[in-house]
């Protein structure tokens, strides 16, 4: 399955943010409503689901949660990777310096 990517940021003046639970529930639905129109036949679909509800559910996403909004507040750019292979999901963040 390819990884879902979320990048959480913190809102401006000109941009609205969305922490990292947000965005996932944000997925989490938009997910539910395909395989909803697609009536469950799409497993990659299925896949996905799973897998954000998953990341959602972990007692690591709490942990995740914490770090990605210390990386905004000093200032960086953040991602979290979801991958899944077979019943493994592995979550990792990336962090980079913002571009000025």
């Amino acid at each position: 399955m390819e990884s879902i990517d979320l990048e959480p940021r913190y809102s401006t003046a000109q941009i609205p943010g969305k922490c990292l639970k947000c965005l996932a529930e944000q997925q989490l639905d938009s997910c539910l409503r395909q395989l909803l129109v697609e009536q469950g036949d799409n497993k990659q679909l299925q896949e996905r689901y799973a897998s954000i509800l998953s990341f959602l559910i972990s007692p690591e996403s709490k942990k995740l949660r914490d770090d990605t909004e210390k990386y905004l507040a000093e200032g960086k750019n953040v991602k979290v990777k979801i991958t899944s292979r077979g019943d493994e999901i592995k979550y990792l963040i990336e962090v980079t310096e913002k571009q000025t």
